[in-house]
């Protein structure tokens, strides 16, 4: 069998300019922020961000990597908008597309079944079809008179997940309480990348896991394996750990000062590889 593991820096440098990537877990929950750094020292450019949004969409627009961001939604949970992206928002500096959370689900159901839309009603009534007249509505052609959103599929160059484990053919496991829709991002992607906390082999994979229901991805889907302890910080990874809630207000209150973000960056952001990150945040504490 196929051995794909790789390093984040390695991963990242399937991705050029102008891709569209979508980046798994949800707001500051299990987001694959090893990838995310290896993608913010890359020269990688013009990019459409496709995600449930948290820091990995914020960072990206602080460091001029996205042109256009596809979201459901883009927060820091325990602090409700994300500084950044708000920022960006705010400013036009970043095309924005914003879909009703099930809309977006339904984007990601259709790029991964390949049909050219998925009909569902979220959106209907709302302003999301007002700010996004590209999008279309389709009568039931049944004839109950029902007329639905035409969701497009939400079609991926890459995406980017992060999971509890993994072995070295690219099968993972999540295994806290929530999967979020990381295997449909893989689905959704010409090719997925998969950091984890730790890669096992794979005949202790389903023990290792507990449930064989944890094992949502699987090695077809994956283009590369890459292990990464701490791999979501500062989101969370449960069970494994929690969200680092004072790393992330640092990164919040940095964000509304540019010299404090210059200054952060330089400690955090400025390292030349993810132990280098980890130390720096094990020195800060």
């Amino acid at each position: 069998m196929t051995d794909k593991r790789m390093t984040a820096d390695e991963a990242v440098a399937q991705i050029a300019d102008g891709m569209t990537v979508g980046i798994g877990g949800w707001g500051s929950r299990r987001k694959p922020m090893a990838l995310v750094r290896a993608l913010l020292r890359s020269p990688v450019k013009e990019l459409t961000i496709v995600s449930y949004g948290g820091p990995d969409v914020g960072l990206l627009c602080a460091a001029g990597k996205a042109r256009k961001v596809v979201y459901g939604f883009v927060s820091l949970d325990s602090i409700p908008l994300e500084p950044h992206f708000r920022a960006a928002r705010e400013s036009g500096a970043v095309e924005a597309l914003e879909l009703d959370e099930g809309m977006f689900l339904a984007g990601l159901r259709a790029a991964a079944l390949r049909l050219p839309f998925m009909p569902v009603r979220a959106g209907i009534g709302s302003d999301v079809l007002r700010n996004a007249p590209a999008l279309r509505t389709i009568a039931d052609p049944y004839g109950s008179g029902d007329e639905v959103v035409a969701m497009p599929p939400l079609g991926l160059d890459v995406a980017l997940v992060h999971a509890n484990l993994a072995d070295r053919r690219g099968n993972a496991a999540l295994t806290g309480p929530d999967p979020y829709f990381d295997d449909l991002f893989c689905q959704a992607a010409k090719a997925a990348y998969v950091s984890a906390e730790r890669i096992v082999p794979t005949c202790d994979l389903l023990d290792e896991a507990g449930c064989v229901h944890a094992l949502t991805i699987h090695r077809h889907l994956t283009a590369g394996v890459v292990e990464a302890p701490y791999g979501a910080h500062f989101t969370e990874c449960l069970p494994q750990y929690g969200r680092d809630e004072t790393f992330q207000r640092a990164y919040a209150q940095a964000a509304a000062d540019p010299e404090r973000w210059a200054a952060f960056t330089e400690r955090f952001l400025g390292a030349p590889d993810e132990p280098a990150y980890q130390r720096a945040v094990e020195d800060a504490k």
